[in-house]
């Protein structure tokens, strides 16, 4: 019960971190935002939890959904309050901060250690990624993303009432993560595991996101609500 209660407490943290970041810097808050998101989720996904549910009893899962979705509000965002082009920037930000990120670890990991480092193994441990998780975080990324942007702007124009934000950030963040899911894990895990636990993967994982996407549907409002003098 405890990762439950913990699990909530984390997502208002990084709601209201969120909210912090962009009443304070704006515009450069979000881009910041996404550039260390990407780094965080690949750092999180390392860590296994099990999350206590009351139907099933708990499923196994690893952590990163929340800082990962966090990236399509940034988003999100961008496209609401300062266009496609503000938004498709920010993609390209955080696709480099995670490929930067990716190359300079693995060149820090081929170091070879000192007899005494206590470092390594941990350092190989968090960034020592297979090739295919690097590979499908990499992929999701980059479609997923961009789709989300170019969906979130289709229905900008379809339905274009501020009161239809909620149409615009679910219609898009909900198809983009489901695409995000897709890719990543028959990238990352189709060759590893068996269809079934295959499938289970992939089912947890999207329906995670789902619920943080939809849980963050008010924070959004809130954040768009904001005067925010830029430079």
């Amino acid at each position: 019960m405890f990762n439950l209660v913990w699990g909530i407490l984390f997502l208002l943290v990084h709601f209201g971190l969120f909210l912090l970041c962009y009443r304070l810097f704006g515009k450069k808050g979000l881009y910041s935002w996404i550039g260390f998101a990407t780094v965080l989720a690949n750092i999180q996904v390392t860590k296994t939890i099990e999350m206590p549910l009351l139907v099933t009893g708990g499923i196994v899962m690893t952590l990163g959904n929340t800082i990962y979705t966090s990236i399509y509000m940034s988003t999100d965002l961008l496209n609401e309050k300062y266009g496609t082009q503000a938004a498709r920037q920010a993609v390209w930000f955080g696709f480099f901060s995670m490929l930067a990120s990716l190359v300079i670890m693995q060149m820090t990991l081929a170091f070879v250690p000192q007899e005494g480092d206590l470092a390594q193994e941990s350092l190989q441990t968090i960034f020592g990624l297979l090739p295919q998780i690097a590979a499908g975080s990499l992929c999701a990324y980059f479609v997923s993303q961009f789709l989300d942007v170019r969906v979130f702007a289709y229905l900008k124009r379809k339905f274009p009432v501020p009161n239809q934000f909620w149409i615009r950030i679910n219609g898009s963040t909900l198809l983009s993560q489901l695409v995000d899911s897709l890719v990543f894990c028959t990238i990352a895990f189709a060759t590893e595991y068996p269809f079934d636990i295959w499938l289970q993967i992939f089912i947890t994982t999207y329906l995670f996101k789902m619920i943080i996407s939809i849980a963050s549907t008010p924070v959004l409002y809130w954040a768009r609500s904001f005067k925010i003098k830029e430079d």
